[in-house]
């Protein structure tokens, strides 16, 4: 049910109401007659593939980027893993999988991959997704902004703990699934049967379980593997603004949301402070490498710091008001993604981040969750936000006195933790200093023409990123594409490999052969690519892929003792995992785009949104590869490919 929609009339006979605090501002989203986590216990498993499956797949994947001899030995390497070790460790899975059925097979070991990585999570791991602007422009204003997206966040937070969340549900064939009729059904069904109920009308609901740490939690950094903390019994919101730490509850003590004109009054008075920036500014810490983090954070502790990072770890999240405006689409991703260090906390589960002309972005860390789980919250904030805003740029904040109700933490600082900050700051500043964004905007078409077309979007995106590549490197490499598993229990990411032999067979016709083929020709290759990689996709979302799988069988060979199979000292296996071309693709109505960094020194990170009639990009890159040129060439790619789509003939 959409945010703010009129109470079903059933909902109202049976006394259910929407919550509204005595100021009338809506406690909560909407008031859901599904409960939210009413298909949760029902949710089918994530499959374990069977290991000739896996084994198929990946060959199939290192086709392309193997010459003839090289692939001959990784084919040799596969086959005795999966008739020998690789089936031991295979059986061992699926047992261990068959005694742990509440959860997914992938959980802990991902889980571990993230919290044992040591490497600084700013640009490793950390991504962003930026708001559209509200459409009423005044309402841009950043306190009316940073009010309004604080006052959605917490209904959001309200809503999903008291079970009033509309459930998330993929839909099919939404005439019969997302109806009042369905849910008036379903909601009597037992939660133990329920997904069945949905699946028989084609609607898939939609694993919850990371939405929990949305809130009050952050990630704590240990010596070899962090923690992830969450504390939901905290009230306050911890603010950043010029590099000083600021919290005020949000909530009062019976859990009620203050009132939108008190958090208003909290925030002006925050984006009021003339406070002087730190000389030595904390967030930085948090962009450290993490076993050297841990060990600041203990000298942190053992310094008399343990309340105030207390308020920081347990806050209900980070809102960061920076003191600028965005000067354009490149300004705006160096700013979300990881912006100056200082006014950012890179540990907490995600920040809401402002700037001073009012465009917001959430910045998350990535261990406790996917994008499926932050992209939900961001529809529901950016919908409440614009469509029922608590406050108005004309509303009066209210007579409160926020000095006493808000208060700015200090940090004491000794020698050492100054000099490591000192230090943290150099490196963070190395490290962006280095970093390239680019943009570009392909407006010959998109979704539409695609579909007229009868070929993916997403592989036609995916097609020039190969193409791109080859036309300006001369090679096929190692590339990635997440695609979320959140159909099943606990599941988390499958990775969608889209360099196949029909993406180098397509390239290669279209940047060094196109005068040997025709149109339609042409045409045939990108139809082939476009068949493949919708199958390629269907498998990883059903839990299909290969690398999940072999991801797991090593992680279990490690944790047992076993020697490292050969298969996995082949260099063809360090090839495929050393992504170049990392890729990921969101669409919202309520996000304007996304980046991240790359996985690899010497890749490329790839965000990109189809749209109904113009395709977006954002490349990052290090110094090893131009991002530029890349983006020139994809746009050059989605040229070649349109125009033969359309029946056009094109040159070299």
């Amino acid at each position: 049910m959409a945010a703010r929609q009129l109470v079903p009339r059933r909902a109202a006979a049976l006394g259910w109401r929407r919550g509204y605090s005595s100021a009338g501002a809506a406690e909560y989203l909407h008031r859901s007659i599904v409960p939210t986590m009413h298909y949760q216990k029902s949710l089918p498993r994530l499959p374990v593939p069977k290991l000739e499956d896996t084994i198929r797949r990946y060959l199939n994947a290192q086709k392309p980027l193997l010459n003839d001899d090289q692939f001959r030995k990784t084919e040799e390497l596969a086959h005795q893993f999966e008739k020998g070790v690789g089936r031991e460790l295979h059986e061992q899975l699926v047992a261990q999988d068959s005694q742990n059925k509440h959860t997914s097979y992938i959980t802990g070991p991902w889980f571990d991959m993230y919290l044992k990585a040591r490497e600084s999570i700013v640009l490793n791991f950390n991504p962003f997704m930026s708001f559209n602007p509200d459409p009423k422009s005044e309402y841009n204003d950043q306190l009316t902004r940073a009010t309004n997206m604080t006052v959605s966040a917490i209904r959001f937070m309200k809503t999903f703990r008291a079970g009033y969340l509309e459930p998330e549900v993929f839909h099919l064939n939404p005439e019969k699934s997302d109806t009042q009729l369905f849910k008036n059904i379903i909601r009597f069904v037992p939660s133990s049967i329920s997904w069945f109920g949905a699946y028989m009308v084609n609607a898939y609901p939609l694993d919850m379980s990371q939405y929990f740490r949305l809130f009050n939690s952050t990630r704590l950094p240990k010596l070899d593997k962090d923690e992830l903390y969450t504390d939901e019994k905290a009230k306050h919101l911890l603010v950043l603004r010029n590099g000083n730490f600021y919290i005020f509850d949000a909530l009062d003590r019976d859990g009620n949301m203050l009132k939108p004109s008190e958090i208003q009054a909290h925030l002006k008075y925050i984006l009021s402070d003339n406070s002087p920036a730190p000389a030595f500014p904390l967030g930085y810490l948090s962009s450290e490498n993490r076993d050297t983090w841990a060990l600041l954070r203990k000298n942190l502790l053992d310094n008399g710091n343990e309340e105030a990072l207390q308020k920081v770890d347990s806050a209900l999240f980070c809102l960061s008001l920076d003191d600028f405006p965005i000067k354009d689409f490149v300004h705006l991703s160096h700013t979300m993604l990881h912006g100056d260090g200082a006014n950012r906390w890179y540990d907490k589960s995600f920040t809401l981040i402002i700037a001073q002309d009012g465009t917001a972005a959430v910045n998350f860390e990535h261990s406790w969750g996917d994008g499926v789980a932050v992209l939900r919250f961001q529809n529901e904030v950016f919908k409440d936000s614009t469509k029922a805003p608590a406050i108005s740029p004309q509303s009066q904040p209210a007579s409160v006195d926020s000095s006493r109700a808000v208060r700015k933490l200090d940090f004491k600082l000794n020698d050492a933790l100054k000099a490591g900050i000192t230090k943290a700051k150099e490196k963070f500043d190395a490290t962006v200093g280095s970093l390239s964004l680019n943009l570009i905007q392909f407006n010959e078409g998109g979704k539409e023409v695609l579909k007229q077309k009868k070929v993916s979007p997403d592989a036609v995106a995916q097609l020039a990123f190969q193409m791109a590549f080859l036309r300006q490197y001369n090679q096929t490499v190692a590339t990635y594409e997440s695609c979320s598993t959140a159909a099943f229990k606990h599941g988390r990411t499958e990775t969608v490999r889209p360099a196949s032999v029909h993406t180098k067979k397509c390239s290669e016709a279209f940047v060094r052969e196109v005068s040997k083929h025709s149109t339609e020709e042409l045409q045939n290759l990108i139809v082939e690519c476009s068949k493949y990689h919708g199958r390629l996709t269907k498998e990883a979302a059903m839990g299909q892929g290969f690398d999940r799988h072999l991801f797991v069988l090593r992680h279990l060979a490690l944790s047992k003792g076993i020697a490292l199979p050969d298969f996995y000292q082949d260099e063809a296996y360090a090839r495929i995992n050393h992504n170049i071309i990392s890729t990921s693709t969101l669409s919202s109505p309520s996000v304007q785009l996304g980046g991240f960094g790359p996985v690899v020194s010497d890749g490329f990170g790839v965000g990109y949104q189809v749209h109904d009639d113009w395709i977006g990009c954002n490349v990052s890159s290090y110094p090893a590869r131009n991002g530029k040129e890349y983006l020139q060439c994809i746009h050059k790619s989605l040229e070649d490919i349109f125009n033969v789509l359309k029946g056009k003939k094109i040159g070299s």
